[in-house]
């Protein structure tokens, strides 16, 4: 018998808010992360729109030399995974005498890279770059940091996979701990926010413009939508097996049903329907629910014209005349991108947990794809016991994650 997956903890740090709680009042509220960075207009910027998220001050909770070892999104994702283990009741004393692993989405960290060529460049010495630049400019510098500050002994390794790269952590997390490999596992993803990280999204023209309101730049499946916002933070979940859960008396927040995944196999950049179509209904299958089960959609869905409308008409063609609610939470938060597969889950989470559903903020006129669907613009008070979520990449890259109440 396969093993059932229960999450039994959740941290967040984002642009909504650097705690659990500061997160579910913004969804509740409807309550937007997004502002400008004037600084990126000074480097040759189309946009300035970016989420706002305040760096935490971390004197006090890690010493200098674990701290000189993290880049920004290692601090972010720090911060997620302290409320996370906390939230599931788990202590220095259970990781130190279990195997529990990370897996972690994590798909850049471009800013100690550049520092650490400026200075090379600059000094014309590689020894001036200092001790830690290597573990910050890593693409797994998540994982490894985060697995040697909590001493984690489990499975250890970043899952990089563009902007799905947070559900697919949580994806193969789920399928460890399924198939008896592992007991607990953290899992999320990050996302750098600076300067440099995302310059190219920019050269590509796929940032909105619309800077004169910041609130109201990032517009998912509304006709008028015009490019995403790029956003940034961590998100972790602690998943274990249900005997793992049950023997400790973890409280329960919910349970993982289903993981799919699946490959355009087309285009580098440009989605299609039917990858994320077949990821869709293979969540649903492995899930072993119908349609009309599922009561909300968290859709992937970044306010970029063509990502909106094939994604829109993937759950279309799949729910059909079920008609689940569908929203974005990208409207509040912009696209958090290698992390957005993970917070989207939390987010999703916290408005199960209280009988709501976040406003899909700016939706004022539908395209002939996302009327098709069931987007509400206000936030709607109703229950709901299963959320499917969809986060989708360059490359092709689809995941789709289902949950439900744990009963």
């Amino acid at each position: 018998m396969a093993n059932r997956v229960v999450i039994t903890g959740m941290g967040i740090y984002s642009c909504i808010g650097q705690n659990l709680d500061q997160v579910r009042n913004s969804l509740h509220e409807g309550v937007s992360g997004i502002g400008l960075d004037p600084a990126r207009k000074e480097l040759g910027y189309r946009s300035a729109l970016t989420g706002i998220v305040p760096r935490p001050e971390l004197k006090k909770k890690l010493d200098r030399r674990k701290r000189v070892c993290l880049p920004v999104q290692g601090e972010y994702a720090y911060m997620a995974t302290c409320e996370a283990l906390e939230n599931a009741g788990i202590d220095a004393d259970f990781l130190a005498a279990r195997e529990v692993g990370i897996l972690y989405g994590n798909d850049s960290s471009a800013e100690p890279v550049i520092h650490g060529v400026d200075i090379i460049r600059e000094k014309h010495d590689t020894a001036m770059v200092g001790s830690g630049n290597i573990f910050q400019s890593m693409n797994s510098t998540v994982t490894m940091n985060l697995s040697v500050i909590f001493n984690l002994r489990g499975v250890n390794f970043t899952v990089s996979g563009a902007c799905a790269s947070g559900s697919h952590a949580v994806g193969m997390a789920y399928l460890l701990i399924k198939q008896g490999l592992q007991d607990c596992v953290i899992c999320g993803g990050a996302q750098e926010i600076n300067l440099y990280g995302v310059g190219s999204f920019d050269g590509l023209g796929a940032f909105s413009i619309r800077e004169d309101d910041p609130a109201a730049a990032s517009r998912p499946f509304d006709r008028h939508r015009d490019g995403l916002v790029p956003s940034g933070g961590a998100a972790t979940l602690v998943v274990e097996s249900l005997e793992s859960a049950t023997r400790r008396g973890a409280p329960i927040l919910g349970e993982i049903l289903g993981y799919g995944f699946s490959s355009n196999g087309d285009h580098i950049s440009v989605p299609n329907v039917d990858g994320p179509t077949r990821s869709i209904r293979m969540a649903l299958r492995e899930a072993g629910v119908g349609i009309d089960q599922i009561g909300y959609v968290n859709a992937h869905a970044t306010s970029t014209p063509i990502g909106d409308y094939n994604e829109a008409m993937a759950i279309a063609d799949v729910f059909g005349s079920c008609r689940p609610y569908v929203t974005s939470t990208k409207s509040m938060t912009g696209h958090e991108m290698w992390m957005a597969g993970a917070s989207e889950v939390v987010y999703s989470m916290l408005m199960m947990q209280g009988g709501f559903i976040a406003p899909n903020l700016n939706f004022e006129e539908g395209d002939e794809a996302s009327s098709r669907l069931n987007i509400p613009n206000r936030r709607m008070d109703v229950g709901f016991d299963a959320f499917l979520s969809n986060s989708f990449g360059f490359g092709g890259t689809n995941s789709t994650l289902i949950v439900r109440k744990f009963n």
